[in-house]
């Protein structure tokens, strides 16, 4: 919608030029240029940047019948990158089921466009990816779970009947047979 409503104001802003200035030509490019540039301003559209009380309420608190596996995780974290594979085949695997991946990146946000958009993109990541912004992680950290010491990977699975936390990696076998025990 925006991007029609630009070439529309584009289209009138070269209408109203009444043949004095730009040709068809340049008003177009500008039109692309336009579009372009709202791409680029949008393109974190599908990596919200959320706090922890918002991240609680919509990932952590959620009391329906879906099973949801939060991964704590950072695009500067190896044993995190390493693992993500494992994730994204659980996602596809349990797909038509009521299973849903949530990777909360604990990145800077100021590393949002230039590192975790691009690492996102680069591996297509097909799992929920949301930016964990809330710098007081000192009083979110036990919210999410007591035992845990703020090391990453981190992961919680949880569905209305029971919730568990992992500190440390999973593989394939690892992360399927505790989905499993807890479906």
């Amino acid at each position: 919608m925006k991007k029609l409503m630009i070439l529309v104001l584009g289209l009138c802003l070269s209408c109203a030029d009444n043949g004095k200035g730009k040709g068809p030509e340049t008003a177009s490019q500008e039109i692309e240029s336009q579009i372009v540039q709202q791409k680029e301003s949008t393109s974190s559209a599908f990596i919200p940047t959320v706090n922890f009380e918002e991240f609680n309420t919509k990932y952590l608190q959620q009391k329906n019948d879906t099973t949801y596996i939060i991964n704590f995780w950072a695009t500067w974290c190896k044993p995190c990158v390493k693992e993500l594979p494992v994730f994204e085949k659980v996602n596809e695997q349990y797909k038509d089921r009521k299973v849903k991946v949530v990777l909360a990146s604990l990145d800077f946000p100021d590393k949002l466009q230039n590192q975790v958009i691009p690492f996102v993109k680069k591996f297509d990541l097909q799992s929920k990816v949301v930016l964990l912004d809330d710098p007081d992680a000192n009083s979110w950290i036990p919210k999410v779970s007591e035992e845990w010491s703020g090391a990453i990977p981190a992961t919680i699975i949880y569905n209305s009947k029971e919730l568990r936390f992992f500190e440390g990696s999973f593989t394939y076998e690892e992360l399927n047979k505790e989905l499993t025990t807890i479906l």
